[in-house]
């Protein structure tokens, strides 16, 4: 471990997120010894992916932006409020530009800009909108691999091939890395500004929540399993935080 703390911070980032990348491309390597995947099973693990999103948002991003403020004498809310709604707001105005497809819904109810683009890369783009903040977050990672599922076994069902529907689905996970080194750089360069950055991160991440992974989790006749998985998914989450530090 050692090596690891010996490494600048860009380069800790990136790691970080490239481990949340391999677990988006691992969750959509799904595809190859299935071609479905039970309903009731993906929406427990959807759940998990949303418990874990929640629980990050808290003990990785808000309660260490608070704690900053505190120690500076500064008051304290201030960030938090400020980050935490501008993070939700961004998704906002990026979900209604970027045009993508939800889980479980039909290609002409795509949101954003009205596009001719395939269903397939539609729904590629909706997974891809909401891992940008989870790389900001730097390495969460645990909740990718529902995820990259998630994409690459419906495109599966569509009748593109075993490869295409995995390389769609880890695609969606590029984008982690990316907003991870950014992040890192923007911690380094601007650290008065890091309070309202992790606000932010957790903001995004919240939005996430309730516009996708809970609705998507909650479809269907039988809901309590994806309850379960996000309660399971936010203990997780709270212990590897709290234990870890």
């Amino acid at each position: 471990m050692n090596w690891f703390l010996s490494l600048s911070p860009v380069m800790q980032a990136f790691i970080a997120t490239m481990f949340t990348y391999l677990m988006t491309a691992a969750g959509a390597a799904m595809v190859f010894p299935f071609k479905s995947i039970n309903k009731k099973a993906l929406n427990a693990m959807l759940g998990f992916a949303a418990g874990v999103m929640i629980a990050a948002s808290f003990w990785s991003l808000l309660a260490p932006a608070i704690q900053m403020v505190e120690d500076r004498g500064g008051i304290a809310w201030i960030p938090a409020v400020v980050g935490f709604i501008s993070g939700g707001f961004f998704l906002w105005v990026i979900d209604k530009i970027l045009p993508h497809l939800h889980l479980n819904m039909k290609r002409e109810d795509a949101e954003g800009i009205s596009t001719s683009w395939q269903r397939s890369v539609l729904l590629v783009l909706a997974i891809t909108l909401h891992n940008f903040p989870e790389g900001l977050a730097v390495g969460i990672g645990i909740q990718n691999f529902p995820e990259g599922a998630a994409v690459s076994v419906p495109l599966r069902r569509e009748k593109l091939t075993r490869w295409k529907s995995f390389l769609y689905g880890q695609f969606s996970g590029v984008v982690e890395p990316i907003a991870g080194v950014i992040g890192a750089l923007a911690v380094i360069y601007m650290r008065p500004m890091l309070p309202y950055a992790l606000s932010f991160a957790a903001g995004a991440m919240i939005y996430v929540v309730v516009e996708e992974l809970i609705p998507e989790s909650q479809f269907g006749d039988e809901v309590d399993l994806s309850t379960i998985g996000a309660m399971m998914g936010f203990a997780v989450m709270m212990t590897l935080d709290v234990a870890l530090g």
